[in-house]
C-alpha cells in the first residue's frame, strides 16, 4: 500500500476514498506537515497538495522516494514544478474537475452584484420597500470581459451567453475555439470594451495585480469585477480606492490577497461580497478531484501517462 502524504483537509466522505487505496498520513497544519515529513520521509511516495498551499524545493528534497507530487485543483502556483521534474517525479493537478462548479459560482457572484442582492436583501430587513431602492440592470445587452480564456473561463463565457450578453477576453493568445467572443489583447483594452469583468486566469507571478488602477477606471462607474481565480490576480488597495471613489459598481470576490484572513480594506463597502475560496467546493467536485487522484495514481502504477499531467 502507497503511503500518501495528504496536505488538505478533505471531508470524511472523501476521504474514505483515499484510505481504502494508500496509507494516508494526514497533515493540514505547517507543524503538522513539517513534524511528518521529518518522520516518514523515507515511507511518502505520494503527496495531494493544492496550488495555494503548495510544495518547496526543499520539501521535495526530502523525501527520497516521492513519485507523485499531485496538486487537488487546477491551481498548482505553489508547487516547485523545476524541483519535481528535476528529479524526475511526476506532477499531476485536477484540471476539469470543479470547472462547472467554479463557472456556476462565477456567475452566482456575478448576478448577485449587479443585481446588489445583498443591498435589497438588508433593505428589506430595514423596512424599505422597492419604491425607495434605485433599479438595477439587468443581464442583457451587457458586456462581459473574461480575464483568462482557459476553460473555466470559456464555460463562465457560455453561461454568460446564455443570459444575452456581449463577450469578450483577454488570454495570453487568441483562441481558435473562442466562437463569436472577441479578443482583446490587454487587460486594459478588455476593461475599457467591457461593461463587467471576471478573473479566471491562473495566479502566480505573470498575472500579479493584473487587475490594477488602470484596469479599475477602465472598467467605469457600473463595472462590477468578479474573482475566481487568484487573490493576487486582484489589487486590493487599488480595488478599495475605487470602491471609495464610486470609479466601480461593485466587487465579488471568493479570493483575495489576504487570505484566509478577510480582505480588511473591502469590508466596510456594502456593495462587495466575499465568499470564502469556495468558488470549485461542491460535493460533487471534490469527489471528482479525488477521484482524479486514484486515476493519476493508477496510471503511474500501470506505466501510462497521467491524464491530468503538468
Amino acid at each position: 500500500m502507497n503511503t500518501l502524504l495528504l496536505l488538505v483537509a478533505i471531508v470524511d466522505e472523501h476521504k474514505a476514498l483515499l484510505l481504502e487505496r494508500f496509507r494516508v498520513i494526514e497533515a493540514t497544519t505547517p507543524a503538522a506537515r513539517a513534524a511528518a515529513i521529518a518522520a516518514h520521509a523515507d515511507e511518502i511516495e505520494l503527496v495531494l497538495t493544492n496550488g495555494a498551499t503548495g510544495f518547496t524545493a526543499a520539501e521535495i528534497a526530502a523525501l527520497p522516494n516521492l513519485k507523485l507530487l499531485a496538486a487537488q485543483g487546477a491551481g498548482y502556483e505553489n508547487l516547485d514544478l523545476a524541483a519535481a521534474r528535476a528529479r524526475g517525479i511526476l506532477v499531476s493537478n485536477g484540471a476539469g474537475t470543479n470547472d462547472d462548479c467554479v463557472a456556476d459560482h462565477a456567475m452566482t457572484l456575478l448576478l448577485a452584484s449587479i443585481r446588489a442582492l445583498p443591498q435589497q436583501g438588508a433593505a428589506l430587513r430595514a423596512g424599505v420597500w422597492r419604491d425607495a431602492l434605485p433599479l438595477y440592470p439587468h443581464f442583457a445587452g451587457r458586456r462581459l470581459g473574461v480575464l483568462g480564456f482557459g476553460a473555466i473561463g470559456r464555460k463562465i463565457s457560455q453561461r454568460a451567453a446564455a443570459f444575452g450578453m456581449a463577450i469578450g477576453y483577454h488570454n495570453r493568445r487568441p483562441r481558435e475555439d473562442a466562437g463569436d467572443a472577441r479578443y482583446f489583447d490587454s487587460a486594459v483594452a478588455l476593461a475599457g470594451w467591457a461593461d463587467d469583468l471576471v478573473v479566471a486566469t491562473p495566479g502566480g507571478a505573470a498575472t500579479r495585480h493584473i487587475v490594477n488602477a488602470d484596469v479599475l477606471q477602465a472598467l467605469g462607474r457600473g463595472g462590477h469585477v468578479v474573482n475566481i481565480a487568484r487573490g493576487s490576480c486582484v489589487d486590493t488597495a487599488a480595488l478599495a480606492a475605487a470602491l471609495a471613489a464610486g470609479r466601480i459598481g461593485g466587487a465579488a470576490l471568493d479570493v483575495y490577497e489576504s487570505e484566509p484572513r478577510p480582505p480588511e480594506a473591502l469590508l466596510g463597502f456594502d456593495n462587495v461580497i466575499l465568499t470564502p475560496h469556495v468558488a470549485g467546493w461542491s460535493p460533487q467536485a471534490i469527489r471528482a478531484t479525488v477521484e482524479n487522484f486514484i486515476a493519476n495514481v493508477d496510471c503511474w502504477q500501470r506505466g501510462e501517462p497521467l491524464r491530468t499531467p503538468l
